[in-house]
């Protein structure tokens, strides 16, 4: 069965049961993922390392390598 079935299936049963519907699929999506990336950040607090821009930061560091001094 596919997502949308389970979810027609379980409306039907939720009608018959008077309960209310349960949401549609991907109707929490992006709840979810920035619930993800808060704690993403929120790990990377704790651990000390920096919570914004880590991947641009990155990225820079490897497009614009700085020359080594040598000493």
């Amino acid at each position: 069965m596919s997502i949308t079935q389970y979810h027609l299936l379980d409306t039907y049963r939720a009608r018959q049961l008077g309960e209310p519907a349960p949401p549609a699929p991907g109707a929490h999506d992006w709840q979810v993922v920035r619930e993800w990336r808060d704690h993403r950040q929120f790990r990377a607090v704790v651990t000390g390392r920096p919570a914004h821009g880590r991947l641009r930061r990155a990225l820079s560091r490897w497009l614009h390598p700085h020359p080594r001094s040598t000493c």
